[in-house]
């Protein structure tokens, strides 16, 4: 059993020197340069009178909820995450999952906001779908993706961080770090 928890952080540490980070806005990047030049864009958003918006689907949701609640609370900036269950139920029950995130963007999201998309797959129609919708709106779009470099979220991105695995376990505690990390950033730089 030892072996296994080695193989799985063994994992994990290889990951982190593998996560690509592209953009349309900045280019392909180092990592560590990529969540520097994600927290300086969500700063540059939220300090002119922009929110943060996350979005996801079941772990993605979670994080997506965790993370609006700490860059809030801890970060003391606008965010916020479309999970409430009522909202979920009653657009997709009237219009359509697929719709979901794309009917709250259209809804909530202004001109100077961040969307913060998050699917493991890549390829969640309705995170897509969300996308789509903030950049109809002018706002930014950072993404959060995982298993076939070939997904289509990794490309709609300003920023879009991927992770080459096909674990879901893996993706998520990558998505969830890198969310942390930039946060923590930010926080720090405000220090000084």
């Amino acid at each position: 059993m030892g072996s296994y928890v080695d193989k799985y952080y063994g994992e994990i540490k290889r990951l982190i020197d593998s996560v690509e980070v592209t953009g349309k806005k900045y280019g392909k990047q180092d990592f560590h340069e990529g969540i520097r030049q994600a927290a300086g864009f969500v700063r540059k958003c939220t300090s002119s009178g922009g929110k943060l918006i996350f979005i996801g689907n079941g772990a993605s949701a979670a994080i997506s909820s965790h993370l609006a609640t700490d860059y809030w609370k801890n970060g003391g900036m606008r965010a916020m995450a479309f999970n409430d269950a009522a909202l979920l139920t009653c657009v997709s029950n009237d219009i359509g999952y697929k719709y979901v995130f794309e009917k709250s963007v259209e809804m909530f999201a202004d001109k100077k906001d961040i969307l913060v998309a998050i699917s493991s797959s890549g390829k969640s129609e309705n995170v897509l779908r969300g996308v789509g919708a903030a950049r109809k709106k002018g706002c930014g779009v950072i993404t959060l993706s995982g298993f076939k470099p070939g997904n289509p979220l990794r490309r709609t991105g300003d920023i879009n961080f991927y992770v080459p695995s096909g674990q879901y376990g893996h993706v998520e505690i990558l998505h969830h770090s890198i969310c942390h990390c930039a946060l923590e950033y930010i926080l720090e730089g405000a220090k000084k």
